[in-house]
């Protein structure tokens, strides 16, 4: 027990950092109404969690490598206990992004980096693998059983104890945190600030552009910001065009200031020679499209069990509970499998298995759900899920020397919340455009509907159509002055083309998954056998597997 209680301390930490990123999603309605805000409000809050994280995930590893790791663990916990507690009490949206999206993500760049190199540095060998497979295994379970918890307290209580009881758990981490065993900081370490602003303004423009697509549109302008009483919208082409072209250029200029510092030999945020490790680059890509696949499905799949057939947070935490039994059972499998197969092996396995997963969950999405396929599909998806969990954390540790854990500790939660702001922006971005496109064609299609009713429904709609249910669309209609059988029909159709949105969006993350398979090709294919009996330590054959 002793030996494994650092991985303990560690596992619950990284527990509490990925809880927030799913917990919210099943109390999107309930938090949305209790704030006074809408879903596209609870997107951007979720949004912005996991791009703050992204954005300073490379400064917070490096000022572990300052400070040393198990001071930015300490320092970070206890800004995130402050940050889960500023959430527990914000009485409107813009209090909870401050506190969850913006001081919580600011603790949890400074935690999350420090986790993944403390493992590295109290665990070596055989202990190693399998500490990192923890790590993995609890990541997905917490992913998993976000939902779950979050559905239970919001249902029996209130989702603001989830946010009360990790700031609780924070500080009894806190307590114990001085029997981690760590290596010194260098104190002589500079940070380039340019860099930091490079880093944070470059992926900073590009989620926000990409978040904004479903109201702005992608090139076409749908319903552009407005300046000075004009739509801004240089040359006819939307403003997300040009965020993500700016957010390009300033990345550009970010990688070519770090091949400059370490070319003049100053230390970079990162360390771009890095990336020419075929296994890390392979690694870290793979981390990005896992979580993407994830953050999309847990964008989605809420907002069809609850806005399209009525579930409360609950239900909806049990619908996905089979997800977290299969990332369970899966990545002990798959901690086990490595023994006898390649990591590369084990990923394709596991990316195929999470595609498979999403296929069968986009089949299981009709107007009334196939609860047995949908479970099924869950299960799969956790299964692949689990057993890319089991071996990528591992790998991107093992790719690279003790001196740059803490370094590629940030480069892997950067790839992990990149794919997550991604997958929420993106996924949720298509299927909102999807739904306006729908919606405006099938009602400008109709026969039945009046002419002045068409015409306000689709003026409005073209703008961007709400997340609503089918009740709420109705009323609205009413109130609006349609008279109820137009507002039961246009209802109808807006219902119908939500589902059908959805199921397009789904099928989205399903080919992306399947294209992420070309991703695995860099992963480790040969399996070290164990030290050669007579030989020097560390001396080891390999073989294929």
């Amino acid at each position: 027990m002793g030996k494994w209680f650092v991985l303990i301390l560690l596992s619950v930490s990284q527990f509490i950092m990925v809880l927030d990123s799913t917990v919210m999603n099943v109390s999107i309605s309930t938090v949305a109404h209790d704030l006074g805000t809408d879903i596209s409000g609870m997107q951007a809050a979720i949004t912005f969690y996991a791009l703050t994280m992204a954005a300073f995930m490379l400064t917070g590893g490096k000022l572990g490598d300052r400070w040393g790791r198990s001071m930015a663990f300490r320092i970070g916990s206890v800004v995130y206990g402050i940050g889960s507690l500023t959430t527990a009490l914000a009485p409107n949206l813009t209090v909870l992004m401050l506190g969850w999206s913006l001081v919580e993500g600011l603790g949890a760049v400074l935690v999350i980096p420090a986790i993944a190199a403390l493992a590295a540095i109290n665990y070596t060998g055989r202990e190693r693998v399998v500490a990192f497979a923890v790590l993995g295994a609890v990541t997905g379970g917490a992913a998993a059983a976000g939902p779950l918890i979050g559905g239970l307290v919001t249902t029996y209580s209130s989702w603001r104890y989830v946010f009360v009881a990790e700031a609780v758990v924070m500080t009894l981490v806190l307590i114990v945190s001085g029997r981690i065993k760590d290596v010194p900081g260098d104190r002589k370490l500079r940070i380039d600030l340019l860099s930091v602003v490079l880093s944070a303004l470059g992926l900073g423009l590009l989620v926000y552009g990409i978040l904004q697509s479903k109201t702005w549109g992608w090139f076409q302008p749908l319903d552009p910001p407005v300046i000075n009483g004009q739509p801004f919208a240089p040359l006819g082409i939307s403003p997300v065009a040009y965020l993500i072209l700016l957010s390009i250029v300033v990345l550009w200029l970010f990688v070519k200031r770090q091949q400059q510092l370490e070319r003049s030999g100053r230390v970079p945020l990162l360390k771009v020679s890095l990336l020419r490790n075929t296994a890390l680059r392979s690694g870290l890509t793979m981390f990005m499209s896992q979580y993407f696949a994830i953050a999309a499905l847990f964008f989605v799949v809420p907002v069809y069990l609850q806005t399209i057939l009525g579930y409360d947070a609950l239900q909806t935490g049990l619908k996905i509970l089979p997800l977290s039994l299969g990332l369970i059972l899966f990545s002990i499998l798959g901690s086990r499998l490595s023994t006898v197969r390649s990591a590369q092996n084990i990923g394709r396995i596991g990316q195929l298995t999470l595609g498979l997963g999403v296929l069968v969950v986009f089949l299981a999405v009709q107007p009334e759900l196939a609860d047995w396929a949908f479970a099924a599909g869950m299960f799969v998806v956790g299964a692949g899920f689990g057993l890319l969990a089991s071996q990528l954390g591992n790998v991107n540790m093992s790719a690279v020397s003790q001196s740059d854990t803490s370094e590629v500790g940030g480069l892997q939660g950067t790839f992990q919340n990149l794919g997550s702001s991604f997958g929420t922006a993106i996924v949720g971005s298509v299927f909102i455009l999807l739904l306006t496109s729908g919606f405006t064609a099938a009602v400008q299609q109709s026969t039945t509907i009046p002419d002045d009713i068409r015409s306000r429904v689709v003026a409005t709609a073209s703008k961007g159509a709400p997340i609503i249910s089918q009740q709420q669309a109705e009323d609205l209609l009413t109130d609006a002055g349609a008279d109820p059988e137009s507002a039961t029909e246009i209802a109808q159709l807006y219902a119908d083309t939500q589902v059908e949105s959805l199921r397009q969006s789904l099928f989205f993350v399903f080919a992306l998954t399947v294209l992420g398979l070309m991703l695995s090709s860099g992963l480790p294919s040969k399996l070290p056998d164990p030290p050669v009996s007579g030989a020097a330590p560390g001396t080891t054959r390999s073989r294929s597997r």
